[in-house]
């Protein structure tokens, strides 16, 4: 049902916008959904398919295990210690911070005290901005809505 079902999807405010701002070369995307589910909601939110899509058929473990955000950095070629999640679910941030990297959780989905185990917790994604650093880098910046 997951893999025909559009009614209710939206882009994510911000989604967009943000991931426009960033190097095709430089984020992925890591899901729990099967690679055609993965397709219909990109499409449905009107983001174009990432470089890297690492899907549930792509790991043997799902979140909260790492090993979807592992390979995701490993495809990147960065160390995961170089690498920021951004979630909205706990099992993301579970899997996210035991990858090692860094976790920017966003509400809408449950409850701050839900997302705690992340380094930051964002009202919405419409607040995290990404520019390119002098170093090839990305520096994430966080603003008021």
């Amino acid at each position: 049902m997951e893999e025909q079902e559009t009614r209710g999807l939206l882009p994510v405010p911000g989604a967009p916008e943000l991931l426009a701002s960033l190097p095709s070369d430089r984020w992925a995307i890591v899901t729990s959904g099967s690679p055609a589910v993965a397709g219909l909601r990109l499409k449905m939110a009107r983001v174009l398919t990432p470089a890297i899509l690492v899907t549930a058929a792509d790991v043997l473990v799902g979140k909260p295990a790492p090993d979807g955000y592992l390979q995701a950095a490993s495809r990147l070629g960065v160390a995961p210690s170089q690498c920021v999640v951004v979630e909205d679910a706990p099992a993301g941030v579970a899997a996210g911070k035991a990858a090692g990297m860094r976790v920017i959780a966003v509400l809408g989905t449950t409850t701050a005290a839900r997302l705690a185990q992340a380094d930051l917790i964002l009202p919405a994604l419409e607040q995290l901005r990404a520019s390119r650093a002098g170093d090839g880098g990305i520096l994430l910046s966080v603003r008021d809505v």
